[in-house]
């Protein structure tokens, strides 16, 4: 170990304690890294990532270069550009070769230039370096933010899109001119601005290696990790996503894009992968933790094997004190280097977790992102489940993070498809879900709601397929959910049959009506807007191709559909009893009762049990009157019966009910009296009406 000495001056010149990474002042750069399995290290410098041999060898001895477990050196004459690579000698022995390791902390990768180029070698093949290795990139970013500004929308205004940012513009019809790039996604902006989402959500862009598949043996070799939870670099912006194939451009171009969404008015959320890395289980690769430590980064039981809560090999050990200040600094990085908005966290119940995998109540992960001064103000959003049976929906141990409401999706897939008995649930997810989140700060705001994600059918596969066809994935369909409480309106897949086809797109449109009018957040998947097909494939996280990617040649089907969510929006702002945050229950009975009015079919009371028609009332006077404004009550009537539906409009003698929505190809007409309305078999109608004085 170091001496009382060097160990002094050593302390002394790191201030703050360590800036893991590579950190340039000048020409010269500080390289600093975490490594408690070593008893030797060199750093490697590169002019270039195709170099085969470094510029420069600096072998650092523990004398000079190490605190602890940190591995620091001074190097001048380092310029911006230039790449590096660790490479250290294993305290146990377990290779005869000295490994090479990436920065987990690298501000940028250099990896192949090209999309469809492997980032690392994979288990089989020789060596562990060389031109087919990742290596960090040292980074001088002189970004101009000008006077860019987080939107901080709040949280009852925000609308969720989900989008691959990749396939957002690799597909027909996009005409821009770098697809499937940061560049080109930024010219979609205006698209998105239109539509009147609020939040961009994007699919991961840490770095990962799409090729990771792309090794013998493998029946998947041909096929692509398009979807990126496989993470390699945690501070890094996908290199290949970037339009000029020059070493860390991605940087720049990412910021671009991140100014562009804010100074739009919009926010922009990163889908973030915690939970695991790409160096996966025993026989998966060696990129950095299984170099530096792998019983600190990742879960192991006493038989040494990696332990699997994420269904992908590993599980990252999050409440270990120096993997949790990896994230918080890998988070902190995005807020503070990119602008980023927040962030959706894949498996987040993996984040519970305590060391030996058990789950923690007060989880200090969660609560130091909580408490941390940078990530305060961040929207966090949980994906609170995990692979290993973790299922904290309305239980998930932060007040501040809204949830993916999964509940919410099945069971107003169930209602919709007409499965009996699914009423009184449909209800309780449309009125934001009190059930799970009574009391909760958030209100119904805890309740991120969705019908539709990247993981399961898409919007309009929900309607035309019964069944999962996934047969393109190469894992003779045994991948992928099987109970999606889809239908497929009479055939499976597509058709010609023109009453089907208009049965399909109206049932789309319930669906998208019915996510507009719930109470909680809304969130889209892209291209379900635009009545988008995978053909039946349900879990298309190897597809890079056009089943995936956003076709932008509008049939008149989805130009009627991408007119029907711009509505929407406009309806949903336009009603603030569609945005009220609070649950009916959360103050006195009798304010209860004046919010909401459930309407059963043909004047009669709602049967709970049997009904697949109903009819929900939400006064604005009773939402809005700590406000003293007048505003509209709305009416919104569900039929999800085969049959038509009559249900009396209340109050006519006091409101006019005008009619604001309907999924029908034509509107619907009330009876001549004017008083009471017929429904069409599986349709929706919203009415509203001006709220009496509040005086």
């Amino acid at each position: 170990m170091a001496s009382k000495k060097s160990t002094s001056r050593m302390r002394d010149a790191l201030t703050p304690l360590h800036q893991p990474g590579a950190q340039l002042n000048g020409d010269v750069c500080r390289f600093t890294l975490w490594c408690r399995n070593a008893d030797a290290m060199e750093l490697h410098l590169f002019r270039h990532n195709r170099d085969l041999r470094p510029m420069r060898e600096i072998h650092l001895t523990e004398e000079a270069h190490r605190i602890g477990d940190w591995w620091v050196v001074d190097v001048p004459g380092v310029k911006a550009g230039m790449c590096y690579s660790w490479v250290l000698t294993p305290l146990d022995g377990t290779s005869p070769d000295n490994l090479v390791v990436l920065d987990p902390y690298a501000a940028a990768v250099a990896g192949p230039p090209i999309w469809g180029q492997s980032l690392v070698r994979q288990p089989g093949e020789s060596g562990n370096g060389g031109p087919s290795f990742p290596k960090g990139v040292v980074v001088e970013s002189g970004f101009d933010w000008g006077n860019d500004r987080r939107p901080n929308i709040p949280w009852e205004d925000v609308i969720f899109y989900e989008t691959h940012l990749r396939g957002f513009t690799a597909g027909p019809g996009s005409n821009v001119d770098s697809p499937g790039t940061y560049r080109g996604f930024e010219e979609k902006i205006p698209y998105l601005k239109s539509l009147g989402v609020t939040s961009i959500e994007l699919l991961p862009i840490f770095e990962f290696d799409e090729m990771e598949y792309f090794h013998q043996n493998d029946p998947r070799s041909s096929l692509r990790n398009y979807w990126g939870y496989s993470t390699a670099g945690f501070f890094a912006p996908m290199s290949r996503y970037a339009a000029s194939g020059n070493h860390g451009q991605q940087v720049d171009e990412f910021k671009s894009l991140v100014k562009a969404i804010h100074a739009a008015g919009m926010e922009i959320i990163l889908d973030v992968v915690y939970n695991h890395t790409m160096e996966g289980g025993e026989g998966g690769p060696v990129l950095h933790f299984k170099a530096m430590d792998s019983t600190v980064y990742y879960m192991k039981g006493k038989d040494g094997h990696y332990k699997n809560y994420s269904g992908c090999g590993n599980t990252v050990n999050c409440n270990h004190p120096v993997v949790a200040q990896f994230i918080l600094d890998s988070l902190r990085h995005w807020v503070m280097e990119y602008h980023i908005d927040g962030f959706r966290f894949d498996l987040a119940s993996i984040l519970c977790r305590g060391r030996d995998g058990g789950m923690l109540s007060h989880p200090y992960l969660i609560q130091a992102i909580d408490e941390d001064p940078i990530l305060r103000g961040t929207k966090m959003i949980a994906e609170a489940w995990d692979a290993g049976g973790a299922y904290q929906i309305g239980n998930f141990p932060s007040e501040a993070w809204p949830e993916w409401n999964g509940k919410y999706r099945d069971d107003v897939r169930r209602f919709w498809s007409g499965e009996p008995g699914t009423l009184s649930t449909f209800a309780t997810r449309v009125l934001g879900s009190e059930d799970l989140y009574s009391m909760k700060k958030l209100g119904t705001c805890k309740s991120v709601n969705f019908v539709c994600c990247h993981d399961g059918f898409t919007l309009r596969d929900l309607v035309s397929y019964r069944e999962k066809h996934n047969e393109a994935n190469l894992e003779q369909n045994r991948d992928g959910e099987k109970d999606n409480h889809s239908i497929n309106c009479g055939v499976e897949g597509e058709t010609q049959d023109a009453k089907i086809q208009e049965l399909r797109l109206r049932m789309q449109k319930n669906y998208l009506l019915t996510l507009f009018v719930s109470r909680g957040i809304p969130m889209i998947q892209a291209g379900d807007e635009r009545s988008k097909t995978q053909h039946g494939n349900n879990n298309a996280y190897c597809q890079d191709n056009e089943l995936s990617w956003i076709d932008w040649n509008e049939t008149p089907e989805e130009k009627e559909l991408v007119g029907f969510v711009k509505k929407l929006r406009k309806l949903r702002n336009s009603l603030p009893a569609l945005r009220f945050s609070g649950h009916i229950h959360d103050t006195s009975p009798e304010l209860a009762q004046a919010r909401v009015t459930w309407i059963g079919r043909d004047h009669r009371a709602p049967n709970w049990e049997e009904d697949l028609a109903i009819g929900l009332r939400l006064s604005g006077k009773a939402e809005c009157l700590a406000r003293k404004t007048d505003e509209e009550d709305v009416l919104i009537l569900f039929n999800a019966s085969h049959h038509t539906a009559r249900f009396h409009l209340p109050d006519t003698d006091q409101y006019k009910w005008k009619m604001r929505a309907y999924t029908t190809a034509k509107r619907v007409h009330r009876s001549k009296m004017g008083t009471s309305i017929t429904t069409k078999p599986q349709s929706m109608v919203v009415f509203s009406a001006k709220a009496s004085k509040t005086g």
